[in-house]
């Protein structure tokens, strides 16, 4: 269970230690919260950086001769 804490005038959830290592953030990283079917989500990824990622990825398997014959 985690408790929501006031901090200043919003309101924050601490993350135990153990949570924060298995995660690997530290103090003053981001984490991305996002909506699920089963709840919300939390997590150090952005999930519409991953989308676009995907996207480029789809781009540049399909144009892999090209972008082979701009890198050179």
């Amino acid at each position: 269970m985690l408790k929501l804490t006031r901090i200043g005038n919003s309101v924050g959830v601490v993350l135990p230690k153990d949570i924060l290592s298995r995660l690997n953030l530290e103090a003053g990283d981001a984490v991305y919260l996002s909506e699920s079917p089963d709840g919300y989500r939390l997590s150090p990824y952005d999930p519409e950086f991953e989308r676009q990622m995907e996207v480029a990825r789809k781009v540049m398997k399909r144009r892999r001769a090209a972008l082979r014959e701009l890198a050179k």
